[in-house]
């Protein structure tokens, strides 16, 4: 099995749902829980935590609109948006409620999904990204770090063309603790994902939407904080506890972890903590649903 292979139980399908196609990964039987990504990999990057969730959760896991194998839409890459895909994907499944468990950009249709759909969603695990607009956003977004975040203009697809992978190496290597540990293989499978027609575009867009995100979420919070339990994970040498002073000006029952010695690619750095961490939070908070 490589690093990309979910179990062979697993059925995947093009569901389409509010003005999009999305590609899907699912199964495994039992409780739901729904894996999201963010930029530079796709769903694939959840095929470990997969075989581990799918011994006894249905466990579904998207490529955001726009990423991976889900169509190239010329908009809709607000947050809000895109819980509307989210919403739409879980209902063409007949899944009622769910698990949902996040990771960078997937945080934030994350957030955008159980603000509007509370009763949909039992437990929250974020990990190592912040929310625009929530808490303290504004101070995140002068970190150079974060270049990216305002990278734009007309010239900006032009400039990556053909050099998708040396665009992304800067995100793998930057933000590792280890970049050895993102592994030359996931390199070359995510640049050639990237590389599609319209993929860069719409990876560019997901943060060109940040502004609109950040008004809806001051909007949603306005409406009161998440109700669930959640568990907001850092990368030891990435957002570390931030993650959870993130999330308590935006959830009311806010749990912290930290994935030792791994930076932002917290599945390729430290799969084994990350699994484990997850797997205990929704272990120890199972309601019945």
């Amino acid at each position: 099995m490589n690093a990309f292979d979910f179990p062979p139980e697993f059925h995947t399908r093009d569901i389409a749902t509010n003005g999009t196609s999305i590609y899907v990964r699912s199964g495994g039987t039992g409780p739901a829980v729904i894996l999201l990504h963010g930029y530079a990999e796709t769903g694939d990057m959840w095929a470990p935590m997969a075989v581990d969730l799918a011994r006894d959760h249905t466990v579904v896991v998207p490529d955001l609109r726009g990423m991976g194998l889900s169509s190239k839409p010329a908009g809709g890459f607000d947050k809000k948006t895109q819980a509307g895909d989210v919403a739409g994907l879980l209902d063409e499944l007949k899944i009622d409620r769910a698990d949902l468990v996040t990771h960078d950009i997937g945080n934030m249709v994350g957030y955008a999904f159980a603000a509007q759909y509370p009763d949909r969603i039992t437990r929250f695990v974020l990990i190592d990204a912040p929310l625009p607009g929530i808490g303290p956003w504004e101070e995140i977004l002068k970190n150079p770090l974060l270049w990216h975040f305002r990278f734009g203009g007309p010239d900006m697809e032009r400039l990556v063309a053909g050099r998708e992978r040396i665009y992304l190496d800067r995100f793998w290597n930057e933000f590792s603790a280890t970049p050895a540990r993102f592994s030359e293989p996931a390199r070359t499978h995510y640049s050639k994902l990237y590389a599609m027609p319209g993929a860069m575009h719409s990876g560019f867009m997901q943060f060109a939407a940040f502004d609109q995100d950040a008004i809806d979420n001051q909007q949603f919070l306005a409406k009161g904080k998440l109700p669930m339990p959640v568990l907001a994970i850092g990368g030891e040498k990435s957002f570390g506890t931030t993650m959870a002073k993130i999330m308590r000006f935006a959830a009311s029952n806010v749990s912290e972890g930290i994935v030792p010695d791994s930076g932002h690619w917290i599945m390729e750095e430290n799969p084994t903590a990350t699994i484990s961490m997850v797997r205990a939070f929704l272990d120890a908070n199972k309601v019945d649903v």
